[in-house]
């Protein structure tokens, strides 16, 4: 592999980073003092090129460099690309920490919010492999006393999986960043989740629509800890991260609000100000969304799970089985997407300061995973990213 520096490196590129770096710094001057100043990146934007992904079927370069041109900017402060399949493309834009101006790390450890439901689903279908799980089975033959009376037809695990459980949202310290924000330092269990989604009762009849949600896989947490006798994210790691050799994806202990190792700082508007969000504990989201992973780890846990090195058949056969509801777009975890006329499988994720995606071709063609420090990234910002992050990865 050749470092090569493209469209992004020229002094134009560079004239723009520091005009919009600029003009954040003056959109911040009437902020609190608490806010951080926008600063240039101290170098422009980077990508590594395989020399095969200069051919036809090889990633387009030119489109995946010009959707990193600029960074940081409103909306995106650090981005990190990894393309794979019939070649590769490596991209790095943007800056580790506003203040400084320090560039992007592209080893940078990120939230990967709700890619963590591929990593819960691998999990209980590996335990459906083994023999321990009926993904026909009742939810309260797994967790005896976790439904009330209100809930007269049963729930299966498999429509846990696939999100037509009929079970409504469950308890939140804050459905958007600025409620949440002066909540970022509490814990609010998964067992207190699930306990306000169970006393609203049933939404509908499971197996009758599917609504995506994170309480489904917050469920599943407790059952894969039920089923093993373990915590969830010591299966996490031994079932799929030491296996694949993702070493640095983990799990937060309960009530830690921090990113151990190197990452890129994440930032939220909150109230006109740009707000330093990377600090936030995400006890609540568990088995839902609670993984810290890097890029070149979700590369190796994609092409892994569908490669069948994860999850074997027939079980893996449940995450691209959209189930016959109206309008279903997911099967175990994963959503099936049409991009640029390609039929592609993948999840994405978001929480605050981070969106993160994963996705490929069935048959590996084309992989993608991608962070993006979005300052919008539980709004807008998750779709922004994708359309300029995903759609460029897929156009050839």
């Amino acid at each position: 592999m050749r470092r090569t520096r493209g469209t992004s490196t020229s002094s134009r590129t560079r004239r723009r980073t520091a005009l919009v770096a600029a003009g954040l710094v003056a959109a911040l001057a009437a902020g609190s003092a608490a806010a951080p100043a926008f600063a240039a990146p101290a170098s422009a934007p980077h990508a590594s090129v395989s020399a095969s992904a200069k051919g036809t079927y090889g990633p387009d370069a030119e489109a995946l460099a010009a959707a990193l041109a600029g960074l940081p900017d409103h909306d995106i402060t650090a981005a990190l690309v990894r393309v794979g399949g019939h070649g590769s493309w490596r991209g790095t834009a943007g800056v580790r920490d506003v203040r400084t101006g320090a560039p992007a790390l592209e080893n940078a450890r990120f939230r990967a919010g709700s890619v963590t439901k591929v990593v819960t689903a691998a999990i209980v279908l590996q335990l459906a492999a083994e023999g321990r799980i009926d993904l026909d089975g009742s939810v309260r033959r797994y967790l005896p006393g976790l439904l009330t009376d209100d809930f007269k037809e049963p729930i299966t695990v498999r429509q846990l999986l696939n999100y037509t459980s009929g079970l409504k949202p469950g308890a939140s310290l804050g459905d958007t960043v600025e409620v949440g924000y002066p909540h970022r330092f509490e814990t609010l269990t998964p067992q207190q989740v699930v306990a306000a989604s169970v006393a609203r009762g049933p939404a509908y009849s499971p197996g009758t629509r599917q609504t995506y949600g994170n309480i489904h896989y917050t469920v599943l947490g407790l059952l894969i800890e039920k089923v093993t006798g373990d915590s969830y994210a010591h299966q996490a790691q031994v079932r799929i991260f030491r296996p694949l050799g993702m070493r640095h994806s983990s799990f937060p202990a309960a009530g830690d609000t921090g990113i151990h190792g190197p990452h890129n700082r994440g930032y939220d508007w909150i109230d006109g100000k740009l707000v330093d969000v990377t600090e936030w504990n995400m006890t609540d989201r568990f088995a839902a969304g609670d993984l810290i992973s890097t890029t070149a780890d979700l590369e190796r846990f994609l092409v892994g799970l569908f490669r069948g090195r994860v999850v074997p058949e027939p079980q893996l056969r449940e995450m691209f089985t959209l189930p016959d509801v109206p309008d279903a777009h997911y099967g175990a975890a994963l959503e099936r997407l049409e991009v640029n006329g390609r039929e592609v499988w993948g999840k994405g994720g978001s929480r605050p300061g981070y969106t993160a995606a994963i996705a490929a071709t069935k048959d590996l063609s084309r992989t993608l995973v991608y962070s993006a420090n979005s300052t919008d990234a539980k709004g807008d910002g998750q779709q922004a990213a994708a359309q300029r992050l995903a759609f460029p990865a897929f156009n050839r």
